[in-house]
């Protein structure tokens, strides 16, 4: 993997930046779908490569329970399983622990915990995540982490980032071969001294890219763009970043103005598989009774599926008889509004407008939030 950094925003710490990796060539900032199972729910590869989409990620965690790691080398690594000709990244299965709560017990070694399909003990540990994501052949990659829960003690959010850091190394030494990209992953919950230790520390091990984790589990935003900025403060400008789980339009903006380049979120399907449209007019609820008879598309000059092919009435149509085709053309609609977002999210870098940009999705925000 290779790192150029293309234009600076004069306002802020925005990029515009090109990461080339043996899948193609990734124009930064980039948003990547969550393909958790090998899937973006209910939609084909084809179909997202088709919107214009860069990359996807993927979890180890969940690919590890089914179908098995075994079963994506034998298909020739995950590329070739999921037959999506993009670029792709894995997840270490480190947020899947944490969302396991006390169903998943932490160790030094590693994590111990119940397959959730047969109830069978399964035990990750550091080299375990990162040989199963050598086995799925992605081209990024990630340490295995514990992302603290929030609220936690400093004591606890403490020795979760030593044991974090410990394990990082680990995945360092384990980690075979030079097509796959490693990242460090910084954690350190709102506390600002262990952000600080998470990162210098992190940086100081060596990867060759940063995500920021442990963001976006139950803080307040003001808390969290204070953990962001502290993380950020302290890793190498001539690498990725990559801002774990963030993803709402104007969380994306106002992340990119601080320097982040990789962003990835369920939000715009799970929206959209509970009728939330996203438009440059504001959100659109299609269940509502008031798009029974409304013929326009979703969106004027949207060229997604749905847009181009069928009307308002219809979506609400679909959506109203539990029709699965809703969430796939509801899906494309919102991945699309993502491609077009993080396209206009480059050109007003490089035109020096990505203020303007901001201000209009602070007023969308404001709308959709009465």
């Amino acid at each position: 993997m290779a790192f150029q950094i293309l234009h600076d925003d004069y306002n802020s710490d925005a990029r515009t930046g090109l990461l080339s990796t043996a899948h193609g060539d990734i124009a930064t900032p980039v948003f990547m779908p969550c393909a958790s199972r090998a899937v973006v729910r209910a939609c084909s590869s084809q179909q997202l490569a088709a919107l214009g989409l860069q990359m996807l990620i993927s979890n180890t965690y969940h690919l590890l329970l089914r179908p098995g790691p075994d079963v994506i080398a034998r298909a020739g690594g995950l590329h070739k399983f999921m037959g999506w000709p993009g670029v792709l990244a894995t997840d270490s299965g480190g947020y899947q622990v944490f969302s396991l709560g006390k169903l998943a017990e932490i160790t030094e070694g590693g994590v111990r915990f119940r397959n959730e399909m047969d109830g069978s003990e399964i035990f990750l540990s550091p080299e375990d995540s990162i040989h199963l994501q050598n086995q799925l052949s992605a081209d990024l990659i990630m340490c295995f982490d514990e992302c603290a829960p929030y609220p936690c003690g400093y004591e606890y959010a403490r020795d979760s980032v030593e044991m974090t850091l410990r394990w990082a190394q680990r995945c360092r030494q384990a980690h075979q071969g030079d097509t796959q990209a490693l990242f460090g992953i910084v954690q350190g919950s709102v506390y600002d001294d262990l952000r600080e230790r998470s990162a210098r520390e992190t940086v100081a091990i060596g990867f060759d890219g940063y995500s920021i984790g442990g963001l976006s589990v139950g803080e307040s935003r003001q808390e969290m763009f204070a953990a962001l900025d502290t993380s950020l403060t302290y890793l190498p400008a001539d690498k990725p970043r990559y801002a774990m789980g963030l993803g709402t339009p104007l969380d994306i903006v106002q992340c990119v103005r601080r320097g982040v380049d990789m962003f990835d979120c369920v939000l715009p399907t799970r929206n959209a598989r509970h009728g939330s449209v996203l438009t440059w007019d504001g959100v659109i609820k299609i269940n509502n009774a008031q798009y029974r008879q409304d013929y326009r598309p979703l969106a004027e000059g949207c060229d997604c599926p749905a847009c181009r092919q069928h009307s308002r009435a219809y979506l609400h149509h679909l959506f109203r008889i539990n029709e699965a085709a809703a969430w796939t053309l509801l899906s494309l609609h919102n991945l699309r509004f993502y491609v077009r977002l993080m396209e206009r999210v480059r050109e007003g870098i490089a035109a020096g407008e990505l203020n303007d940009l901001e201000r209009q999705l602070c007023a969308w925000t404001q709308r959709d939030e009465q």
